[in-house]
């Protein structure tokens, strides 16, 4: 879970919730350095900082952290010399720091500053500095373009992280293949916004909690405001709309353009346009993807490895790409002089 979600579902909760947060790992471990879950009064969690190995203890220390107002900060030493003090379900290694901390006061107040920033497209640092002695955490956030993560060994106990917003996703296609992929991304940390011109099918009733457009492509790309970081997906099926979609784009910067469509359409649809940035077609990691639910696997998995700075490896000497003219979805060979 994004801290985007985290922010927001610690405001939405109400009170008397608990936020956990890995501030250091060393070595090893099921999720990275910053990330963060919250503990609410009957229990329950929202996220994960483990594979079930230490939410069950967390919870335990997230209820005295309740009780008392006073946070806490937990080592588990899960490294292998240690790893029989754990048993054989531990899963995890690694060194890590967690900071256990009621929602409340200035927290609460950091928090709410947070995911404005967030929600402007801004990235947040925050600096914890934690007293050992009296029990206590200090917190510093500010607007961020740099990415830190890390433990000032020159002060003790100061816990420095970076949080990015969430990236958005615009897929201009209301149709029922895009029902499984909007899920897909919305689970995985991207702001989904759904577009299209036939009303009847942009609704949210087919795509609740994501944003939606309705209007023709330039009344799309204006209400978007498409920026650097952005990632696009054109899978309406209408090649007329999309050509004028794809027109519109020609100046606009972004990090990722998706044509969902096989090479000779999409070869048709760049006709005469200049080469495009980042683009991606036929769009999806090459899975032998079938169906519209195997189809959007694909697609997030691409989207994914892109948010990562990661380049998929395809086998081209295998054949994995002899039937992507023919339906489209997953990525079919090597890409066209536009990509």
């Amino acid at each position: 879970m994004e801290m985007h979600d985290i922010c927001e579902a610690a405001l939405m909760e109400g009170s008397q919730l608990v936020l956990a947060t890995a501030v250091y790992v060393e070595g090893h471990a099921y999720r990275k350095q910053g990330v963060s879950m919250l503990f609410t009064k009957d229990g329950s969690m929202i996220g994960s900082l483990s594979p079930g190995c230490i939410e069950t203890d967390l919870a335990l220390r997230a209820e005295d952290v309740r009780r008392s107002g006073k946070p806490q900060l937990i080592l588990y030493d899960m490294r292998p010399e240690d790893d029989l003090s754990w048993g054989e379900n531990i899963g995890c290694g690694g060194l890590l720091h967690i900071l256990l901390e009621p929602i409340v006061g200035d927290l609460k107040w950091k928090l709410t500053q947070m995911k404005l920033y967030l929600d402007q497209g801004h990235s947040v640092t925050i600096r914890r500095k934690w007293n050992a002695q009296k029990q206590e955490v200090h917190h510093c956030i500010e607007k961020s373009g740099n990415s830190v993560s890390t433990k000032d060994d020159r002060i003790e106990g100061l816990y420095i992280h970076t949080y990015h917003p969430k990236p958005r996703l615009l897929i201009i296609g209301a149709g029922d293949d895009s029902i499984t992929l909007v899920k897909l991304a919305a689970s995985t940390g991207f702001r989904v916004t759904v577009a299209d011109w036939r009303e009847a099918l942009c609704t949210k009733k087919r795509f609740p909690n994501v944003a939606l457009l309705v209007g023709f492509p330039e009344e799309i790309l204006r209400a978007f405001q498409v920026r650097e970081q952005d990632y696009l997906l054109l899978m309406s099926h209408q090649f007329p709309k999309e050509r004028a979609l794809l027109e519109q784009l020609q100046h606009s910067s972004y990090r990722y353009l998706g044509i969902l469509g096989s090479r000779t359409r999409t070869s048709r649809l760049l006709e005469g346009l200049p080469p495009f940035p980042h683009l991606h077609t036929p769009v999806g990691l090459t899975i032998g993807s079938e169906g519209p639910e195997e189809i959007a696997v694909a697609i997030a998995a691409e989207l994914i490895a892109v948010k990562r700075n990661k380049t998929a490896v395809h086998d081209y000497a295998k054949g994995a790409y002899s039937d992507a003219d023919s339906r489209n979805c997953a990525r079919g060979g090597p890409k066209s002089a536009h990509g």
